[in-house]
């Protein structure tokens, strides 16, 4: 007998006799002479696409998981990384001149050490999360609880809280008049959400400090979304069972310098990154009404977090079809709609020019985010500097909307990686940026392939199918 294990079914040639099969159901025959192959007068065809299925044939993973999760098991490249954060933790109270920046480098930096030692001397199988835990205490939990008892923050975090009381006292979320950098409110109305808690704790005590501080709800929202998402798109086990936990790779993500500096300092961008990794898991799974209220969420709080939306609705038509596609569509924009109609109704100046012309610095005050990234230093250059940012990014940006539609993604991965492209390019052009602002798309590339432990963007080819023999099916006449 020949195996049906193979994905693909075998289509007879000629006329059989026999009662009518679907076409995604195959038949047994008698052995091939030529092993491998199916018999004479029959012509192998794919199976029809599933659900949630890609069309492309599987490809095999170039990175095997296994290999790079020994090789991050190995106590040398656990220091070498280590040493890595130190240093760069290190180099804070040195270069910068942001009191809060410097303050955390003097605290993150022995912590590194700390778990690098740990990582030589304590046995293999406790090295690895005592390392982890040392890190995201000396390097997250210390500095962000001292700094939020003093009230120390970087201007974003204030602008959050700001916005919030605004919002409950007079219904908007913006400054009609801003006189100085940190009357500016760059974000959406959503983002004054997370200010709501130090409106309603106040800061009359250490734990209403701590509790109400915008950055601690930043941080439980990264959180929720990230452990949200690695449970949506973890491998399936026949007997249900997920013996990897992510708590350690999200101890590792939220110790490492990237994520720690930004969630002790200000962390306004870690619910993007957050919210836009979940939306790529739910979209890959067939949640449409979930993923669109997510997506309405993250348009909501940062316009550059507009892409996302037509990148996850590109996802769900490559693998559902137009109607899951247009329903993420629908309640995606209409929510979001909703959400930022009453600005636009009543403060469309002052949406206009602290949310989109302030961030690009079209207006008289700039923005004190600057970094010496391409689009910055050319930025530096005057009016021309900045027509030539401008133009670059805007082109570079058609490109990643051409290449998205002819490619579209067929799994989160591969939606996430071009999000992360996009991002990253905008990052790099605009004319005002921050190094931390790559964070959201380094991220969006790891944490996706964390979760579904593979390194190819391809989704994996559907388990095999064992149909119970039977007899060859009559062609239609």
């Amino acid at each position: 007998m020949v195996s049906t294990r193979t994905p693909g079914y075998l289509r007879p040639r000629g006329r059989f006799t026999g009662r009518r099969r679907t076409p995604a159901q195959t038949f047994v025959t008698e052995a091939s002479s030529r092993p491998g192959r199916p018999p004479r007068g029959f012509s192998v065809r794919p199976f029809p696409r599933q659900r949630g299925e890609s069309t492309f044939p599987p490809t095999p993973d170039r990175l095997n998981p296994a290999k790079l999760a020994a090789l991050a098991s190995m106590r040398t490249v656990q220091l070498l990384g280590c040493l890595i954060a130190a240093g760069w933790a290190a180099a804070f109270p040195l270069v910068s001149d942001l009191p809060n920046q410097r303050q955390w480098g003097l605290i993150a930096a022995p912590a590194y050490a700390l778990a690098g030692l740990l990582c030589l001397t304590l046995p293999r199988r406790f090295a690895a999360r005592t390392a982890a835990a040392v890190a995201l205490v000396g390097a997250v939990l210390v500095p962000l609880g001292l700094l939020a008892l003093h009230g120390r923050h970087q201007s974003e975090v204030m602008v959050v809280e700001r916005s919030a009381h605004l919002l409950l006292t007079t219904g908007d979320a913006y400054l009609p008049h801003p006189v100085v950098v940190t009357d500016y409110n760059p974000y959406l109305p959503a983002m004054a959400l997370f200010g709501l808690p130090r409106q309603l704790l106040g800061d009359s005590t250490a734990f209403a400090r701590v509790a109400g501080d915008a950055r601690i709800w930043f941080a439980l929202t990264f959180f929720a979304c990230l452990l949200a998402a690695w449970r949506l798109l973890r491998p399936s086990r026949p007997d249900g069972v997920d013996p990897r936990a992510p708590l350690l790779p999200l101890a590792v993500l939220t110790a490492s310098p990237l994520i720690a500096l930004a969630l002790v300092v200000g962390g306004v961008d870690l619910p993007l990154i957050g919210v836009c990794c979940l939306a790529m898991a739910l979209a890959e799974r067939d949640r449409t009404v979930g993923a669109g209220l997510v997506l309405a969420l993250a348009c909501t709080l940062k316009w550059t977090a507009w892409p996302a939306l037509p990148v996850a609705v590109l996802l769900l038509w490559r693998l559902y079809g137009r109607r899951p596609a247009a329903r993420t569509a629908l309640i995606g924009t209409g929510v979001s709609v909703a959400v930022i109609l009453p600005s636009v109704l009543t403060q469309a100046d002052a949406l206009a020019e602290q949310v989109v012309r302030f961030p690009l610095g079209m207006t008289a005050i700039r923005t004190p985010a600057g970094s010496p990234l391409p689009g910055k230093v050319l930025a530096g250059f005057g009016p021309t500097g900045h027509a030539i940012s401008m133009a670059l990014m805007t082109v570079a940006l058609i490109g990643v909307a051409i290449w998205l539609l002819a490619r579209p993604p067929v799994s989160a991965i591969a939606a996430a990686d071009l999000l992360a492209a996009g991002l990253a390019i905008a990052f790099m052009l605009a004319p005002a940026g921050r190094f931390g602002y790559l964070a959201l798309p380094v991220v969006l590339m790891i944490w996706p392939r964390l979760a579904a432990r593979r390194w190819t963007s391809r989704r994996p080819a559907p388990p095999g199918r064992v149909p119970e023999p039977a007899e060859p099916a009559l062609p239609r006449s």
